[in-house]
């Protein structure tokens, strides 16, 4: 399978699916929460999807590709964080926090692949 666009990336769309559901579960939080972690949280998922988005962006630039698709892991890796405080705090289950850890976990191994092998993702130069 060709890859013509971000959009069709399996790790892009997990990632966007983890944004809907963060988003939504973090609805629930305190008030007092809504300038702090809820912020936090929802604007790292978010970084995901807008750095995969700007390394296919800059795939012609293979070190250009591979630094933003590793901005994406680190900011897969800081929502992981900001899911423990949420599980800490009792803001979320423990059946949630697996959930959402896994699926930002599986996204941090993705990235990590294409970091490995970023030739595979990047057009042949003319």
């Amino acid at each position: 399978m060709i890859v013509r666009d971000y959009r069709e990336l399996r790790v892009y769309q997990s990632a966007l699916e983890g944004v809907v559901i963060i988003h939504e579960i973090s609805k629930r939080f305190p008030p007092e929460e809504r300038h702090a972690l809820t912020s936090q949280i929802r604007r790292s998922s978010q970084s995901v999807c807008a750095n995969i988005a700007e390394a296919w962006r800059k795939r012609r630039y293979l070190a250009h590709f591979v630094s933003k698709l590793s901005d994406s892991d680190q900011e897969s890796a800081e929502t992981i964080v900001w899911l423990d405080f949420c599980k800490a705090f009792g803001y979320i289950s423990d059946a949630e926090h697996t959930q959402l850890t896994d699926r930002y976990d599986h996204i941090c191994s993705q990235l990590t692949l294409m970091m490995d092998n970023p030739t595979k993702w990047c057009p042949k130069p003319k």
